[in-house]
């Protein structure tokens, strides 16, 4: 006998931990990783001020490590109750900052260029990482898959490849399991039969990489996956580089840039070759954009129909930038939405009949969403009835019901947001989404880094000017 399971390690292999199950041996070594959390903190730390509320933030969005350190040991019972409190910690300081607009009063030491030339070098260095050093997990998988279905004339939902009784193709896995089937396409493909659970953009995000580098049908090295998790990745870094010039010049340009280049969890993501960075870059990219009440409804709506996680801020980001009823931008921010909807859901047109494929995309999404179940937070664990551990359901539904008041009540109170407690409450918002989910992991961290990072690390006297609103 080499390995003994028990509780959620029977039926979870993701709980069993192992190096480099997510993300591959590199990024999980203890060289690579504290070289990051060392470089981010190198970069960023207020050296002046040591004990400045800027050090305590950064160490705060470094804790999530000692999370992962267990869940990468095969310990969920103590990686789960750790990965809470820096997630309560960003919550209450975001919201601080979202509702008194006071940004941070220490800076890093160094010059933005010193900054930005350290930004282009460590996305090198990402690069390199991910194509040399990273696996792809089922979620980079069903994006080339939904992305290839697209392509043949097909909505993903329903058509994802599957074992069940069909013909095998290939061999057993270690543990007797064979994945590849002949399916009825023709092809002999690698099951993942619930890859087909996002939203219709993450597996439009895929096309290109589709296109450009193919898929072989097998869960193998997956080029297209890793052209993707790159692209979205450097898009996040280019988008917050955007925003920190936009909003701040230069120096917050650099350290934005330099932030989402050193932090180790965006790596993660990226080795992982997720499509966490996907919601991510949308909003971004919106907040880049935020005076244009159009932009923002389309970014909400690309980003909201990648993970439906981030809807959870299209209240707020209607209302912005004060609470006062304008029919235009409202009607600006609809329309946007409403393009970016037809035009992300255009493949169910796909189906011969639409109306059936819709009925089909919501069972396999959001039902199967709403009714999933897992380990890896505090909120399912009633289903092992070991002693010690509550059943904390019915404290989820409650904290659920406050995130929902909280989208709304966040859409009209400050009453009027400059871009900075706007992307605080987005990463108040964001992180106690992730907070009451029943399935989190750690490659979920990068949906709201960039939005924390702009509240925590922006300097008070630049960021207080708040651009004029468009028209729209």
């Amino acid at each position: 006998m080499t390995e003994a399971w028990t509780g959620p390690q029977v039926a979870w292999k993701m709980a069993r931990g192992g190096k480099g199950a997510f993300g591959g041996a590199k990024i999980n070594s203890y060289g690579v990783w504290l070289s990051f959390c060392a470089v981010f903190l190198l970069g960023l730390a207020d050296f002046r001020r040591p004990l400045s509320w800027r050090n305590l933030d950064l160490l705060m969005l470094l804790s999530f490590s000692v999370s992962l350190w267990f869940f990468n040991h095969g310990d969920v019972f103590a990686s789960v109750p750790l990965a809470y409190p820096p997630m309560l910690y960003l919550i209450a300081r975001c919201t601080w900052i979202g509702f008194t607009g006071r940004a941070s009063r220490s800076r890093p030491v160094w010059p933005y260029w010193v900054l930005l030339f350290a930004a282009v070098f460590l996305a090198g260095f990402r690069i390199g990482l991910n194509l040399e050093d990273s696996n792809v997990i089922d979620v980079g998988y069903a994006g080339v898959i939904g992305a290839e279905r697209i392509s043949a004339g097909q909505s993903p939902y329903g058509h994802f490849p599957i074992e069940g009784s069909l013909k095998a193709c290939g061999p057993a896995d270690a543990e007797g399991e064979i994945r590849d089937r002949i399916q009825t396409n023709g092809r002999c493909e690698s099951a993942n039969p619930q890859g087909d659970t996002y939203g219709p953009v993450s597996y439009e995000a895929y096309l290109p990489g589709y296109w450009i580098r193919g898929w072989s049908g097998k869960w193998d090295s997956l080029p297209a996956a890793h052209f993707t998790a790159i692209a979205f990745d450097l898009l996040c870094l280019l988008g917050l580089a955007l925003v920190g010039y936009r909003f701040g010049g230069l120096d917050l340009a650099g350290v934005l840039a330099f932030a989402w280049a050193a932090y180790p969890f965006t790596q993660y993501a990226s080795s992982s070759n997720t499509n966490d960075a996907i919601p991510a870059a949308f909003l971004i990219w919106g907040l880049w954009l935020v005076t244009s009440a159009w932009a923002r409804g389309v970014f909400v709506a690309l980003s909201g129909w990648t993970k439906f996680a981030t809807l959870v801020v299209a209240p707020m980001w209607l209302t912005y930038p004060e609470a006062r009823w304008r029919p235009s931008r409202a009607g600006a921010f609809a329309a946007g939405f409403a393009v970016a909807t037809v035009a992300a859901f255009s493949i169910l047109l796909l189906e011969p009949h639409p109306i059936h494929a819709a009925s089909v995309f919501f069972d396999r999404t959001v039902k199967n969403q709403v009714q999933r179940q897992s380990p890896f937070s505090l909120w399912d664990w009633g289903q092992y009835h070991a002693r010690g551990i509550p059943d904390l359901n019915i404290v989820q539904h409650v904290l659920q019901v406050v995130l929902v008041v909280a989208a709304f009540v966040f859409a009209f109170v400050p009453r009027r947001k400059s871009p900075l407690q706007l992307a605080a409450l987005t990463a108040v918002l964001l992180i106690a989404f992730e907070f009451v989910l029943t399935y989190w992991l750690y490659t979920y961290i990068p949906w709201f880094f960039g939005f924390a990072a702009y509240a925590l690390l922006a300097s008070v006297d630049r960021t207080d000017r708040d651009p004029e609103p468009a028209a729209a």
